[in-house]
């Protein structure tokens, strides 16, 4: 019974974190409590040694390579749930919820997702979206490193 009802809570996140994403539609809503960032606001931002979260999975990372210096924590897992283990991850890695930090996925929705719940559930007050991802990053020709 505790195994099922962890699963339905996983599912419930899940839904939750897609209704908002969906219900965000634009890039800039009232209630988005978050900043999208292109790569040069990226760049800037790295070169001030913000922390930067790559939240895709570890399949992922090693198939495209990671921006060097990025945290990787896994967001969604293969099935579409949540990690139940991100929050507390997350939460040792940006220990000061009022510093800035950065999340980027493959193409920028799963960060947008992540950027949402990060700011609004667990309360940190200056989030920052990558909204083309690391694909984005590369098309630019900017370099990534092995993870």
């Amino acid at each position: 019974m505790k195994r099922n009802t962890k699963r339905i809570f996983q599912w419930l996140v899940a839904l939750l974190l897609l209704s908002q994403l969906i219900a965000c539609g634009s890039e800039t809503t009232e209630s988005t409590t978050y900043k999208n960032i292109n790569n040069d606001e990226l760049q800037q931002m790295l070169d001030k040694n913000v922390n930067l979260i790559d939240i895709r999975r570890p399949e992922e990372w090693k198939q495209t390579g990671i921006i060097e210096n990025s945290k990787t924590l896994t967001f969604f897992l293969g099935s579409g749930q949540v990690n139940p283990e991100f929050m507390s991850q997350f939460q040792h890695v940006a220990t000061d919820k009022n510093k800035p930090v950065i999340i980027i996925c493959r193409t920028g929705s799963r960060s947008k997702a992540a950027s949402e719940y990060i700011s609004k559930s667990l309360g940190y007050s200056d989030v920052y979206n990558v909204t083309h991802g690391i694909t984005g990053w590369i098309r630019e020709g900017r370099k990534v490193v092995a993870p």
